[in-house]
């Protein structure tokens, strides 16, 4: 059954125009997710759906008693309340029912006749009273509000903090929470992923995919669009285009859309030409009979159906190149460490990186993830534990915060001044690729968008050309086209990536290993951020079969599995002891057949047969004894992995 339906609407403000003649529909349960450039029209459309705004044309055609609800991008609620008084206001009549029930039973226990009328009165409208009490959730909407403020990452000493006291992300969050109360039959979503972190994502793909009315969702989120949407609806020059399935398989479509249009554009753009040709010469020949068939030639022209030109958006362009390779061993964290005014914030944090290791870090938010890389570049000093690079380590970074840049230069100040040996041609040639043209470049950094600077300081570290680059939410501030831009070049970078990032998408993409920040450590899993959920999953229930059969193990078996444990452990390190002896080798060995091979470059080697065929004999049996590390070295890697 079709709950929403827009048929023709356009949309303008003055004389720019927003939406022009857009059609689409939803049924019941289905899941919009609703995509296009900023400033497309994607919130307009929501607005006029809610009635916020009126159409200028066409028609908007909703169900019968089909209540909406609306989170907008930047709701926020402000109030006296507390944040649980704030979410009780979704209950008024549930609260009412129970005043009304608390009065009928004090009625009921002062009637003293139980035959008489004005009791069976009392007791049959307190039984309608709780029969509608239990419908409208009386006796559980209490840990239906803990659920969702637990699941939006509310902890339970925060429930009676003051609305007013929270940053306008939290009031988001508490709108969030009333709306997801009031269970609206169509509920439209505009950015609802921008203040969470990542567990409390996750915690709403799995209540949005359980939710039974009808969702409309505004987002940035490839994954979030990914796991939810059944259909897509992308805004784009002020059209609409309506495409089934979830946002990977509309980009597929898309594609292949694109590339048929383009196609069949150009093909009548051809045979136009043709037809224009040959009516011209016609016309040349100036007789009667070849004039009618120019004529004749010219009315089939001007009744053809012309196929649309394809639009076309100009992306970012980049690359990103290393201009000096580092040793293979890139970076060791051991035990590392820190804490603000004696309050601990990370401990015992150990990880490595080598040579084209592409590792993203996740947790929660406040957890220390930047703070990290704060000590990683020498901006902090830690607690305790140690920093080590390895040689020829090169580092760049892109800071979320963009603190980096300086708010009084221009754009094209700001990358001359960081690399002052190109000439200005080189300068504009590269802004160019980030679409800063003309007098673009003359803008103030103070003047520019979050989405530009970004780009200002992807321009800075493709210049540099580093070969460890560390990525602080590196696609927080930009668009879907430039996101994918910018992993295809990710996956084509031959250095080292350390990536901090929520966008599960971009990691699914781009990392082979994940460490998970937490308090007391960091824990690494092998694969992409699937991978990562997969193994969590099977923790989750590992952990919740050992729980159950707990309580029947005896002593003895107890002791058994304390003793498979130990052994367990005494593997493992017997198994990173075998992996460092192996690495140790490989050095060892690297350097022995860089020295051969620079003796091997010495002209007066040669004119010495018996220590040329000597230096020989040790090369072939070094590069031999190196190979053969190597396939141990991945052996191990390989069953590490399994």
């Amino acid at each position: 059954m079709i709950q929403l339906s827009c048929e023709k609407i356009s949309k303008s403000f003055g004389t720019h125009k927003v939406l022009d003649q857009v059609s689409f529909s939803v049924n019941d349960g289905s899941r919009m997710g609703i995509v296009g450039s900023n400033g497309a029209g994607k919130t307009t459309l929501f607005k006029l759906i809610t009635g916020m705004l009126s159409c200028d044309s066409g028609n908007i055609y909703i169900a019968k008693n089909l209540t909406i609800g609306y989170l907008e991008q930047n709701e926020a609620v402000d109030s006296s309340r507390t944040i649980w008084e704030e979410l009780l206001t979704v209950y008024a009549p549930v609260l009412n029912l129970e005043k009304q029930m608390r009065m009928l039973e004090k009625q009921i226990s002062e009637c003293s006749d139980t035959d008489s009328p004005e009791y069976h009165r009392l007791t049959a409208e307190y039984g309608e009273l709780l029969e509608s009490f239990a419908e409208k959730d009386g006796y559980s909407y209490e840990s239906h509000m803990r659920g969702v403020l637990a699941g939006l990452g509310f902890k339970p000493v925060e429930f009676n903090q003051p609305v007013w006291q929270l940053s306008g992300g939290e009031k988001t969050r508490v709108a969030l929470a009333k709306l997801l109360l009031k269970k609206p039959g169509l509920l439209l979503l505009d950015e609802p992923t921008n203040h969470l972190d990542l567990d409390a994502v996750q915690w709403l793909e799995g209540f949005l995919k359980d939710y039974p009315g009808t969702i409309l969702i505004i987002s940035h989120d490839r994954y979030f669009l990914d796991s939810l949407c059944d259909c897509i609806l992308e805004i784009e020059n002020c059209k609409g285009e309506f495409y089934q399935g979830n946002y990977t398989q509309y980009r597929r479509k898309r594609q292949q859309q694109k590339e048929i249009q383009e196609k069949e554009y150009e093909l009548q753009q051809r045979e136009i030409r043709r037809q224009e040709e040959i009516i011209k010469r016609y016309r040349s020949f100036n007789r009667e009979k070849s004039i009618r068939a120019a004529e004749s030639r010219q009315k089939a022209l001007d009744k053809m159906v012309l196929v649309e030109k394809p639009a076309y958006t100009e992306d970012i362009r980049m690359s990103f190149n290393v201009k000096k390779q580092s040793g293979y061993d890139v970076l060791r964290v051991e035990n590392l460490s820190m804490a603000f005014n004696g309050k601990p914030l990370f401990s015992n944090v150990s990880f490595s990186l080598k040579k084209g290791d592409r590792v993203g870090i996740i947790g929660p938010n406040g957890i220390g993830k930047t703070t990290l890389f704060r000590i990683l570049l020498g901006q902090l000093l830690p607690a305790s534990g140690q920093v080590q690079f390895g040689t020829n380590v090169d580092i760049g970074y892109y800071d979320q915060e963009q603190s980096s840049l300086s708010p009084d230069k221009t754009v094209i100040e700001e990358l001359w001044d960081a690399f002052p040996l190109l000439t200005e041609t080189q300068i504009r040639n590269t802004l160019a690729l980030f679409l800063f043209k003309g007098d673009d470049v003359y803008k103030s950094i103070r003047q520019l968008s979050g989405g530009e600077r970004g780009r200002v300081m992807l321009s800075k570290l493709m210049l540099a050309k580093n070969n460890l680059m560390l990525l602080d939410e590196p696609t927080n501030h930009l668009d879907m086209a430039s996101k994918e831009v910018l992993e295809e070049s990710l996956a084509d970078y031959p250095g080292t990536l350390l990536i901090i990032s929520h966008d599960r998408y971009f990691l699914n993409k781009i990392v082979n290993r994940i460490i998970l920040f937490e308090e007391n450590g960091a824990t690494e899993y092998l694969g992409n951020y699937n991978d990562y959920l997969e193994k969590r999953k099977n923790e989750e229930l590992l952990k919740s079969l050992n729980a159950e059969e707990l309580p029947e193990k005896t002593k003895t078996a107890i002791k058994e599995e304390r003793k498979r444990e130990r052994e367990e452990r005494q593997k493992q390190r017997a198994f990173q002891q075998l992996l460092k002896e192996i690495e140790d080798k490989i050095h060892s060995l690297e350097a022995e057949v860089e020295n051969l091979e620079k003796l091997m470059c010495d002209p007066g080697l040669y004119q010495d047969a018996a220590r040329m065929m000597d230096i020989q004999q040790q090369y072939n049996k070094a590069k031999a004894s190196l190979d053969a590390a190597y396939e141990k070295w991945l052996e191990l890697q390989d069953s590490s992995k399994e």
